[in-house]
C-alpha cells in the first residue's frame, strides 16, 4: 500500500477561479491532493464540496492554501499562512509588485511560497535564462477588451477614447512594478514575467484596449546576450469573468499537481 502524503488543500475564493479548481479536487482529479475546506466572506451554503470554514480555521486545517480571491488576500494573509507552517500556491501574483511584500513573504515560513503561472507561458525558460545573466530588453504587451480594463482612476478622455474605440487603444505604459497596481485584476501576467526575470523595473508593460479583442492576447519579448526569446498567447476570457481567462484555473490545477509530486511534470 502506498504512503505517499495526501496534500491537504484549502481554496480561498469561490469565484471563476476557486471553483474550478475545488471542484477538481473535490473529484479527486489531482492525484494526491484533496480538498478540505473553503474560504469566502460570502455565505457558500450547499455550493461548495467542502465545508466553508473562517481563515483561522483553515490554517489548522490545511497544509496547503490556494489563494483564489485577489491580491487583498494575499497582503492581508499570506504571511500568517506561511508562519503557520501552511504552504501558499497565489495566482494573483500581482500582489508581489509590493517589493516590501514579496520581502516578508519569501523570508517567511516554515510554509513555503509558490506561484502559478497563470495566463502566460515561456517563464521558466526565462528563470534559466537568467541565470545566464541579466536580459538586456523584456517587453509585455497585453491586449484585452476595452470592458474588463476600465479603473476608478480613469478620466473622462480615457474612458470616452476606450468605449469609443474602433481599433486598438494603449490605455496604459509603465513598467511590472508600475502596471499591476493599476490594474490589480487585470496583469498578474506582468508581475508574473516580472517574478521569472527577477527585476519588476526591467519589464516594460503595454496594456491595450481592443474592441475586437475576442481573446486576450500577452506577447512577451525578451533579448540578451545569451539569445532571443518571444512567446505569444491568446486566450479566451472567463464567461463569468472576462478580467481573467478561462486558463487559469487549470494552470493552478497544473501547480498543484506538481506540489503533490504527480510524476512526469514539467517542472
Amino acid at each position: 500500500m502506498s504512503t505517499a502524503r495526501v496534500r491537504r488543500v484549502g481554496v480561498v475564493g469561490w469565484g471563476a477561479i476557486g471553483r474550478i479548481v475545488g471542484t477538481a479536487l473535490a473529484e479527486g482529479r489531482v492525484e494526491g491532493a484533496t480538498l478540505v475546506c473553503v474560504v469566502d466572506n460570502r455565505p457558500l451554503g450547499e455550493t461548495a464540496p467542502a465545508p466553508q470554514v473562517p481563515f483561522e480555521e483553515a490554517l489548522d486545517l490545511c497544509d496547503l492554501v490556494v489563494e483564489a480571491a485577489g491580491q487583498g488576500v494575499v497582503r492581508e494573509w499570506g504571511e500568517r499562512v506561511l508562519a503557520s507552517g501552511t504552504d501558499l500556491l497565489i495566482a494573483s501574483s500581482g500582489a508581489m509588485t509590493d517589493e516590501e511584500l514579496a520581502k516578508r513573504l519569501l523570508a517567511a515560513g516554515p510554509g513555503r511560497v509558490y506561484f502559478t503561472g497563470g495566463a502566460v507561458g515561456g517563464l521558466d525558460l526565462l528563470q534559466a535564462v537568467r541565470a545566464l545573466g541579466p536580459l538586456d530588453e523584456v517587453r509585455l504587451t497585453t491586449t484585452k477588451l476595452p470592458s474588463t480594463l476600465e479603473q476608478p482612476w480613469m478620466d473622462a478622455e480615457l474612458l470616452t477614447r476606450m468605449r469609443t474605440a474602433t481599433g486598438p487603444v494603449e490605455v496604459m505604459s509603465g513598467t511590472a512594478r508600475e502596471v499591476p497596481v493599476k490594474f490589480p485584476k487585470s496583469t498578474n501576467v506582468a508581475a508574473s514575467v516580472a517574478l521569472a526575470v527577477g527585476d519588476l523595473d526591467a519589464v516594460r508593460v503595454r496594456v491595450v484596449a481592443d474592441p475586437a479583442a475576442h481573446h486576450t492576447r500577452h506577447v512577451i519579448e525578451a533579448s540578451g546576450p545569451h539569445g532571443a526569446y518571444r512567446f505569444e498567447v491568446a486566450h479566451v476570457p472567463d464567461a463569468e469573468n472576462p478580467a481573467t481567462s478561462r486558463v487559469v484555473p487549470y494552470a493552478v490545477l497544473r501547480s498543484l499537481a506538481a506540489l503533490a509530486g504527480r510524476t512526469g511534470q514539467i517542472l
